[in-house]
């Protein structure tokens, strides 16, 4: 299971500032829920979006059960993202082909276009269209997104796509645009994959993560692992 585009399928912990406008966007709240991030290249720590219940309830039951401890980000693309999530990661050999793996359950997709793919923005991998219609996430492997920079241009590319593809109307807020302009991202995944949080603190350990030697499969040529807990 991987993240899926033109085919099926450091050290020091910092604050994601995002602009002012974003945050009221994404409506943030003290009451969300924020889980740790441990690697062995540093900490992130996310914040689950309450607008995607079956996402946020559904990862917090598998850090609860230890679903994730020790395993792998087991796909690394530098300006795009990294994925972990893959259960068959866990203490796989070297040029283990990694990526199908799960809990033996997909979720609904909960697609909402205020959360956009922005750096730092959580979101749930999934298999692509022709075999997932639906854009049903995987149950275990998600995203997190380090991207590229993002110009005004780029994403009315986005949109005027989106347009021809679908009966339904999609634009960017200003809000939105700025954040882009701002931060970077992967717009052209924005209504694709449902986004269901955000790094808060640590996105440095993201550039790090990012920043590493892969394999033509794009594993991490030095195995980097996860542990996650719950803070709140």
């Amino acid at each position: 299971m991987v993240v899926s585009f033109s085919r099926t399928m450091v050290l020091m912990m910092s604050f994601l500032f995002l602009p002012l406008a974003l945050m009221a966007a994404a409506d943030a709240g003290d009451d969300r829920k924020q889980v740790r991030i441990e690697t062995s290249l540093g900490t992130m720590v996310v914040e689950l979006f309450d607008e995607t219940p079956e996402h946020r309830d559904n990862f917090l039951k598998l850090v609860k059960e230890g679903f994730y401890q020790d395993l792998l980000w087991h796909r690394v693309i530098s300006g795009f993202m990294a994925q972990g999530g893959d259960p068959q990661s866990r203490g796989a050999e070297a040029g283990m082909r990694l990526g199908s793996g799960g809990p033996g359950y997909t979720i609904p997709a909960e697609i909402d276009p205020q959360f956009i793919h922005v750096k730092g923005a959580l979101a749930a991998a999934r298999q692509g269209d022709q075999v997932n219609p639906a854009r049903r996430s995987s149950g275990s492997q998600f995203y997190i997104v380090q991207g590229r920079d993002v110009s005004a241009q780029m994403l009315q590319g986005v949109v005027n796509s989106r347009r021809k593809s679908s009966s339904e109307p999609f634009s960017y807020t200003p809000d939105q645009i700025a954040a882009y302009q701002e931060l970077g991202g992967t717009p052209h995944l924005d209504m694709q994959y449902t986004v269901f949080g955000r790094v808060i603190e640590g996105l440095d350990v993201l550039d790090a993560i990012c920043a590493a030697q892969v394999a033509q499969s794009s594993r991490p040529l030095e195995d980097i692992t996860m542990q996650m807990t719950i803070l709140n």
